[in-house]
């Protein structure tokens, strides 16, 4: 008896001990789009993507905003949310006066419209950006206060913006995103990036196991925009998966009834508004 419980103590204290595994976050599919697809579609984009992009205002070149209202029915669909919400163009900021006027204006109506469609406090909302490049100073301005009177409106600052890189000449190289992070430190945004080139982008695929944020070649990113409908002359020329008329489809959607942007985020719920 007593050599038999020495064998067995000599085996557990011979035997490796496992190494601890190493699993990597998973992250999470979503769509967008500047026109609600229609409640019928919602079941079919459901079974491939977990979050959706949602307007609190008219999309960019828009006067009215199909989105309004579905809030409850999407999330009783199981979907998260990203807030979005129309940024001026640098031109339309032509001066300090105009800017701070804008921005005040802005971030009243972006936090208003949360609260009415149902979003909880801390969520938060996306300032859609469509340009690239070095933006003005008075962009900046807007952008600081962005995040400071949405903070004091109860709601967090988010920016989508591009992070393809822009040959600039002479050997040098901007990302939208990192101008915007270093112009206006101290002041923290939320980013959902966008870079359809492929690599780093997978082209028109919903893959299984969707690539994290991180991937996009921006460690600081909450989601990247992978696809963007239609598929991009320039950047995405090399990218597959996308359909003849250049525009990219859920699995499901066997009639291409509606195109979508893809995204991936370590967040099932990116604004937190599924609450």
């Amino acid at each position: 008896m007593r050599a038999t419980a020495l064998f067995f103590f000599s085996l557990l204290f011979a035997a490796p001990v496992p190494s601890p595994q190493t699993f990597a976050p998973r992250a999470y599919l979503g769509f967008d789009r500047n026109d609600y697809p229609g409640d019928a579609s919602l079941p079919i984009l459901r079974k491939s993507f977990s979050f959706t992009g949602y307007w609190l205002s008219p999309p960019p070149g828009e006067k009215s905003n199909s989105w309004s209202g579905k809030r409850e029915l999407l999330r009783s669909q199981g979907f998260g949310f990203a807030l979005l919400f129309a940024g001026p163009t640098s031109g339309q900021l032509r001066d300090d006066p105009y800017t701070l006027k804008r921005v005040a204006e802005d971030t009243q109506t972006a936090a208003a419209a949360a609260r009415r469609e149902g979003f909880s406090p801390g969520s938060i909302i996306f300032l859609d950006v469509e340009e690239g490049g070095r933006l003005p100073s008075t962009y900046f301005t807007y952008l600081k206060l962005w995040v400071s009177e949405l903070s004091r409106l109860g709601f967090r600052a988010g920016i989508y913006c591009s992070s393809i890189p822009i040959d600039e000449g002479e050997g040098l190289t901007l990302i939208t995103s990192d101008f915007i992070r270093k112009q206006i430190e101290p002041a923290e945004l939320v980013f959902w990036v966008y870079n359809d080139a492929c690599v780093p982008s997978p082209g028109c695929v919903v893959p299984e196991n969707p690539p994290p944020p991180s991937k996009s070649g921006i460690p600081y990113a909450h989601i990247w925009q992978f696809v963007r409908s239609p598929r991009d002359r320039e950047t995405a020329i090399h990218c597959s998966g996308y359909a003849k008329n250049g525009n990219c489809y859920a699995p499901g959607d066997t009639a291409h009834s509606w195109f979508v942007d893809i995204n991936t985020s370590s967040s099932a719920d990116p604004s937190g508004g599924n609450k």
